[in-house]
């Protein structure tokens, strides 16, 4: 039997959804959840070189690569080390959807253009305070990719020997 009173969505909508989707912390949520940060979404134009956010700023934003390449990369003393370069569905400045964060490392544009989704990480908590499934999705996906990092890391160190490369910790999922 058919719900006549379900929401239905547009073709647009459903290839935004499936986009959204394809990334980790989306990857467990409904289209009816997906729909409440659809609004949201703010597509911000990048160039090579640009910075979109810098070691230490507030986490005040969650992004997600609609196309380009971003690299992430941490400053030590004068010198930049590149840790991943990530590409389309992809999100960083992922620890937005916790409060109180601060960025751990620097996200640059690597490509020549770079088009990124911004969500807000205010309009997240907001999602969250009103839907409590939701927010338990998208920490459980948060939990897997942690769990995923620390074991590149630990990965890395062991096959180091005393030369440590933190960029192997930024292995693919």
């Amino acid at each position: 039997m058919i719900n006549i009173f379900k929401k239905t969505y547009n073709a647009d909508e459903r290839t935004l959804f499936d986009f959204m989707r394809r990334g980790i912390l989306f990857s467990k949520l409904s289209d009816e959840e997906l729909a409440k940060f659809a609004p949201h979404l703010h597509l911000r134009h990048y160039t090579k070189g640009e910075v979109i956010f810098f070691r230490e700023d507030p986490s005040q934003a969650l992004y997600l690569i609609n196309s380009g390449i971003v690299t992430l990369n941490i400053d030590i003393e004068d010198k930049f080390e590149d840790l991943v370069h990530l590409k389309a569905t992809e999100t960083f400045g992922d620890n937005a959807i916790l409060e109180g964060t601060n960025r751990p490392y620097n996200a640059v544009c690597f490509s020549d253009h770079a088009d990124v989704y911004v969500i807000p990480s205010a309009v997240i908590h907001d999602i969250f305070s009103e839907n409590i499934k939701i927010q338990a999705k998208m920490m459980m996906s948060m939990a897997e990719i942690y769990d995923r990092f620390t074991g590149h890391l630990f990965r890395a160190y062991k096959e180091s020997f005393g030369f440590f490369d933190l960029g192997r910790a930024f292995m693919p999922f």
